[in-house]
């Protein structure tokens, strides 16, 4: 009877600590699937963007889509940010919210009453910001695979 017991609580432990490795992997494969996407919005933002601010500095239209698009990636940033990282992922989500802090406040002081202030967006480290934020994609690869 108490060899049962024994092999029984054995195997139990060994099912339950097999549950929490999946979960770990499962958790750290979604962190990577959301960062993967955060950064790839942050590529495609930087390939339209040159086109977008040369727009808006002659269309009116073309300036309010580009400000709706920079308030989204606002949220975006708030949201990918309080996203909570696997034990794994902390050092390059540290990294990435680092970025996002920076060019959520290069886009918020490029507003001037409501405003985007071109001139104020073309002079800052906006671009550099980006490609930088778009090169961690190499980190999370190696996270992934």
């Amino acid at each position: 009877m108490r060899k049962i017991l024994l092999v029984t609580t054995l195997l139990t432990s060994i099912l339950l600590s097999g549950c929490s490795v999946l979960e770990e992997v499962n958790n750290s494969l979604a962190y990577v699937n959301k960062a993967t996407e955060h950064i790839n919005t942050w590529q495609d933002f930087g390939q339209e963007a040159p086109q977008m601010i040369q727009e808006a500095a002659t269309d009116a239209k073309a300036k309010e889509d580009l400000e709706a698009e920079l308030s989204t990636l606002l949220n975006e940033i708030d949201d990918f940010n309080n996203t909570e990282a696997p034990a794994i992922a902390e050092g390059v989500h540290n990294q990435i919210v680092e970025k996002n802090e920076a060019l959520k406040g290069i886009i918020e002081s490029s507003m001037v009453n409501g405003e985007l202030a071109l001139d104020k967006l073309e002079q800052s480290e906006f671009f550099t910001l980006i490609n930088e934020v778009t090169t961690m994609m190499n980190l999370l690869e190696d996270l992934g695979g």
